[in-house]
């Protein structure tokens, strides 16, 4: 049966102009190019995919020369994702996260826990764990503090800047490298390397590259081979450092492989920056087309810090989904039933929207609270490892930009990556009055 069109509103900043009625023939999650619609659209699109009794289903495309995949289902609705999510023994990440098939070869720099299964999920995790002791949990409330104010001392007597590359890029960059004790003069190559990891749909990152898989797996040996030289300094010189401490976290006898630190590493860099970059990038577009919530923050900061990074996270959704594979035959409390190697993407993008959990879910509501959003993963072993430092990041950034820019806004449409994976901003020009 055929749904009933959903009418697009008018467009704020980031949703460009507002298209016609869309139904549920013009939704091809796989296709770039839905992704370029305006947000009115995706989600009026996701409002019906929410509203089907059955998962929608997807075909695949080629992806780095694996050949084209069988396809997917889509999990549009929260419940269904809390589920899967809690359940990794059937929704299993071991066979890939990502649409499409995975690589012909092996490539051991990304084998890192996000793509793991228990027991070498729990092992990993519980070592890594262990390195994040009190005192170096501190010293991220400290660096946090310290680096915002450098960044925003930086921009604010100029009156405009690049927000994404000159605010928001910045703190989460500095403080992993910082943390990891990588030398400040290698930052801009970390920032160079994540951009072609995470850019590898989006033409202004890689059609510079003949081959991308390669330049991709450069990009990642890159990363790779900083944290390794640094490692085996460490293992002579040791420091206050999270190198330091990964290569001596040692609980019950285990220990962290130097391949395994690097792997760490690159898994850091590229989530704990991509997605903490954008989900303050996209705090500053709602913050700015929704003055009045940005009055009411303003107007007691600490006490909406905790609700409004909660609903800046919601609404962005900086990663849009995992993927996992069946393990087994599986039907979900929804009735949803699946087959043994079926593939299924937990749209965390969607959830977040979901009618059923969220009153007026297109609302920005910095106050909203219950938020039982999924911005940082469902529940279960792969929930965020780096939840509390973000949200840490984005509270500390919009405290100094309320204190030292307070009129600050988005002068200019975003421009935003071109991705089915990360709802990414590239650039965002911003305007203020310059401070003394």
């Amino acid at each position: 049966m055929r749904a009933t069109p959903y009418a697009a509103k008018g467009p704020k900043m980031g949703q460009g102009r507002a298209r016609a009625a869309i139904d549920i023939d013009d939704i091809d999650f796989s296709d770039l190019d839905f992704w370029d619609r305006p947000l009115d659209e995706r989600e009026a699109a996701f409002a019906l995919l929410r509203a089907r009794p059955e998962a929608a289903f997807f075909a695949e495309t080629e992806d780095f020369g694996a050949g084209v995949g069988p396809g997917y289902h889509v999990l549009a609705r929260h419940a269904d994702v809390q589920e899967a999510s809690r359940l990794p023994h059937v929704f299993s990440s071991a066979p890939g996260i990502r649409i499409g098939q995975k690589p012909p070869v092996d490539f051991e720099i990304f084998d890192s826990m996000i793509e793991m299964d228990d027991p070498r999920h729990a092992r990993l995790r519980r070592i890594v764990s262990r390195a994040f002791t009190p005192r170096m949990i501190q010293r991220f409330a400290d660096d946090v503090e310290r680096t915002a104010a450098r960044i925003v001392d930086d921009v604010a007597g100029r009156g405009s800047c690049d927000f994404v590359a000159e605010i928001a890029a910045r703190l989460p960059l500095r403080i992993i490298c910082d943390l990891m004790g990588i030398d400040e003069k290698d930052h801009a190559f970390v920032f160079e390397r994540t951009n072609v990891i995470l850019g590898a749909d989006d033409p202004e990152y890689t059609d510079r590259f003949d081959d991308l898989p390669t330049a991709m797996m450069d990009a990642a040996n890159g990363l790779g081979d900083l944290l390794g030289d640094l490692a085996r300094v460490r293992a002579e010189r040791p420091t206050d450092d999270l190198t330091t401490a990964l290569i001596n976290a040692n609980p019950d006898g285990e220990r962290l492989t130097r391949q395994e630190i690097a792997a760490f590493f690159v898994l850091l860099v590229v989530a704990g920056n991509e997605t903490t970059r954008n989900a303050i990038s996209h705090g500053l577009v709602l913050l700015t087309d929704h003055p009045e919530q940005r009055d009411r923050w303003a107007s007691d900061f600490d006490g909406y810090a905790r609700t409004a990074v909660e609903e800046i996270v919601r609404v962005a959704s900086p990663v849009v989904y995992m993927r996992r594979t069946l393990t087994r035959d599986h039907v979900l409390e929804s009735g949803q039933r699946f087959a043994e190697g079926d593939k299924v993407v937990l749209c965390y993008w969607s959830a977040n929207r979901d009618e059923s959990v969220f009153d007026d879910p297109r609302r920005f509501d910095i106050a909203r609270d219950p938020n039982p959003h999924l911005g940082f993963g469902g529940a279960g072993p792969h929930f965020c490892l780096g939840a509390h430092l973000a949200r840490r990041e984005i509270t500390v950034v919009f405290r100094e930009l309320f204190r030292r820019v307070p009129d600050i806004r988005a002068s200019g449409e975003p421009a935003r990556l071109r991705s089915n994976f990360l709802n990414g901003i590239k650039r965002l020009p911003c305007e203020f009055t310059p401070a003394g």
